[in-house]
């Protein structure tokens, strides 16, 4: 064959393939069988091999065609990310379309109405109709790239089709699972003994922040378009003309989005699918309302976190009835122990609930709880089952109140009460440890993948790690013995375990689990000592000074410093080679210490903060002498007073903006 006879028939092949693959994954209507596909798809790879110079990145091949990425790149949205606020109820969604007729001087409104999908939420950036890049959210500013990820979803056209394809367009949409593919990704992953996916977002974020895109091919993941942010030679009048544009452009779109003539239209379409949302195949948390015509948006404006012009609805968390079959306890990884009832399994918003948590004792009593008793139950935020109330009428009479465990129910260990918290005092608990291995593993801690709780299980169980320095010291023939663990991923977690070791300074001092140190404070924490023996050196005053550490929060994080556990684990861990030392970031701020004081229109205040600590300096929570820059937005408090006493230097967020670069 000739390179023009190859290059005809690879043409060819390309168009056949993202024609099936529009049919398949867009329309839902495939016209070839998957083994006809599979031959097309064949031939392609092989002439790509015999003509290497004919590959181009458009083509379907190149959708996992990257290696391994070490980490993501930081990506900066030129139009930030923004959230949405919230609604709840009709009187909420009424007191935002009389905000809208207030701003806009008029008394009629016409919106479109969407799925607000449950998934990760990316920005694809196309030129000249050819994606370029593809990011998270991240903090609305920020995301990760993660463009070879995306480049494998079949919903995501790898070049725009139609005629309309302008120079630039950045499509912002939603990442997610359908929910079939989710229950069968988890039960594939719990033959394989993996831990399971708490959620179909988990899931799909998880899949899209995978380092190896053929991992994330694996997974069967969609794109719907909801918006768009940086566009150059093409206008929209309205949301509905912006998302037929998508079609034509070949995405797929929510068959379901609907125009409402008025406030009430859109108030019918959310109540219809509060009741029928359990017939959608994708997950959705509710309906987002948005007035239509895209000119009015920039009269409307935004808020520092959310435009004025739309609103998200959430579904109402469903209530059920059931039965408490038994009340057990459970030990988290501070040692509090917590009452949990186990229930005749309910479905509630679409998943099997079989246990709902007590909180704590005080409230056990104030519910008065018992085993036996018939009660209302719901998933708090549509994530945590929690027991709503008793239905005193249905007692018999043989229902059996439960006392507290004079013991730990895990380890027999003594228990000592803190307030309404009864606690295990056996810190070599094994509920304990495992609890301590989770958070350790998390993603704001240590953030190793693949870490879950049934590995956990084994792990403490078998005696394999008896602390969290004992995770370092595992090997892959130790993670070998685990049950259905495969090689492949008994290597990746170990790679994942050492890879670890890398983690800054402050993330470790968060992973330690020390009481009343969160991420922020360790954050602070590690700025301000700048090393783990300057904090196990530090007196209850040293910590006062700091951000957000009052007498109390000082003494129980001095108390637990000094604990011969603790402090051991630390020289495990530095044996091990962990960071004990928080790095400089050298920066255009390095040496300057900002305060803000008031709003912020263009990003909250929490975000400025870490905008400035991203580009090498520090954020203080109170005016000092040592304060260099006061930065003022709307509604300053008293810091702005007590700042003009000091003499300090107060700057607009205009002039902030222009010394971080963002004007």
């Amino acid at each position: 064959m000739t390179l023009e006879e190859a290059k005809s028939r690879i043409e060819e092949l390309r168009r056949l393939i993202e024609y099936h693959n529009y049919l398949y994954y867009v329309l839902d209507n495939p016209e070839i069988t998957d083994e006809e596909y599979d031959k097309l798809f064949r031939e392609l790879v092989e002439l790509e091999k015999a003509f290497p110079e004919l590959i181009t990145p458009d083509s379907p091949t190149q959708r996992v065609g990257a290696p391994p990425a070490t980490q993501f790149a930081q990506v900066r949205h030129e139009v930030p990310m923004l959230s949405l606020d919230n609604a709840f109820t009709h009187e909420d969604l009424i007191a935002f379309d009389q905000r809208i007729k207030r701003a806009l001087s008029t008394d009629k409104v016409n919106y479109y109405c969407e799925h607000k999908l449950d998934g990760l939420a990316v920005s694809l950036i196309y030129r000249d109709g050819l994606l370029v890049q593809g990011s998270t959210r991240g903090d609305g500013y920020y995301g990760e790239d993660v463009t070879n990820n995306l480049r494998t979803i079949k919903t995501i056209p790898l070049r725009l089709k139609g005629t309309h394809v302008p120079p630039l367009i950045e499509i912002r949409g939603e990442c997610f699972m359908m929910l079939k593919d989710f229950e069968a990704l988890n039960e594939e992953r719990m033959q394989k003994g993996e831990p399971l996916f708490a959620n179909p977002r988990n899931a799909a974020a998880g899949s899209i922040r995978q380092l190896d895109p053929s991992v994330t091919a694996q997974r069967k993941l969609y794109f719907m378009p909801y918006g768009f942010g940086a566009v150059e030679g093409i206008t929209f009048e309205t949301q509905e003309q912006f998302l037929e544009h998508c079609k034509e452009w070949g995405f797929r779109v929510n068959e379901h989005n609907t125009k409402a003539k008025g406030i009430h239209e859109a108030i019918a379409f959310a109540d219809y699918w509060t009741s029928h949302r359990y017939e959608l195949p994708f997950p959705a948390d509710g309906v987002v309302i948005k007035v239509n015509d895209l000119a009015l948006w920039p009269v409307l404006g935004t808020t520092a976190r959310a435009p004025r012009y739309a609103i998200a609805y959430k579904f109402p968390a469903e209530e059920k009835e059931t039965r408490v079959e038994d009340i057990i306890f459970q030990v988290g990884r501070t040692g509090s122990i917590t009452p949990v009832a186990l229930l005749t399994p309910v479905v509630l918003d679409g998943a099997t609930v079989s246990r709902a948590t007590l909180h704590n004792f005080d409230y056990l009593r104030a519910m008065d709880v018992r085993k036996g008793d018939y009660v209302k139950v719901r998933r708090a935020g549509m994530v945590i089952p929690e027991v709503l109330g008793v239905l005193t009428e249905k007692r018999s009479g043989n229902e059996v109140i439960v006392e507290p465990p004079s013991q730990c129910p895990v380890c027999g260990g003594p228990v000592m009460w803190e307030g309404a918290y009864l606690k295990c005092m056996n810190i070599a608990c094994p509920a304990q440890l495992k609890g301590h291995l989770l958070h350790w593993a998390s993603r704001d801690a240590m953030d190793i993948d693949g870490l879950g709780e049934s590995l956990v299980e084994y792990l403490v169980d078998s005696g394999l790690v008896k602390d969290v320095a004992g995770l370092y010291t595992l090997s892959i023939a130790d993670l070998l013995t685990v049950p259905r663990l495969a090689e492949r991923s008994a290597t990746k977690i170990y790679q994942n375990i050492q890879a670890s070791k890398e983690r800054p300074f402050f993330k470790v001092l968060y992973g330690l689990g020390i009481p009343r140190v969160g991420l922020k404070t360790a954050q602070v924490l590690a700025e301000q000592f700048r090393n783990m023996d300057n904090i196990l050196n530090a007196t209850v005053d040293d910590l006062i000074g700091v951000e957000g550490i009052g007498r109390d929060t000082a003494e129980v994080i001095v108390k637990a410093l000094q604990s011969y556990k603790v402090r051991e684990l630390i020289n495990k861990l530095r044996a091990l080679g962990l960071k004990m030392e928080q790095e400089r970031i050298e920066g255009p701020l390095s040496g300057l210490t900002f305060v803000f004081t008031g709003s912020l229109a263009s990003m909250s205040r929490s975000d400025a903060g870490k905008l400035v600590q991203s580009l090498g300096g520090k954020v203080a929570g109170s005016v000092s002498k040592r304060v260099d820059f006061v930065v003022v937005g709307s509604d300053p408090g008293s810091k702005l007073e007590r700042a003009r006493e000091l003499g300090l230097k107060i700057i607009d967020e205009e002039e902030f903006l222009k010394m971080v670069g963002r004007r």
